[in-house]
């Protein structure tokens, strides 16, 4: 299954860099988002040595299907609105 990077997971001056705000292709309600907690989550870097970085998703966020994910290391911001694969 795929989902789409949408964000890190901030506050109003603060952002965490190793926690990423996820939407999830197939979960359009919170209750679909809560099935997807628990499962890996593994991201691939578009540069020529093709690092692939792993994580894990923790908990639903919002009610539209998002979850938020917590990535091993921080998470470049070229990670954001590229595709993960949740498995």
């Amino acid at each position: 299954m795929e989902a789409t990077i949408v964000s890190f997971r901030r506050g109003r001056k603060t952002q965490t860099m190793n926690q990423m705000i996820l939407k999830a292709d197939s979960a359009n309600s919170k209750e679909d988002a809560e099935k997807l907690v628990g499962k890996s989550v593994k991201w691939q870097s578009p540069s020529k040595d093709k690092k692939v970085l792993s994580g894990k998703i923790s908990a639903a966020h919002g009610g539209k299907g998002a979850v938020r994910a917590i990535f091993e290391t921080g998470m470049p911001g070229q990670s954001l609105g590229t595709k993960a694969d949740i498995e």
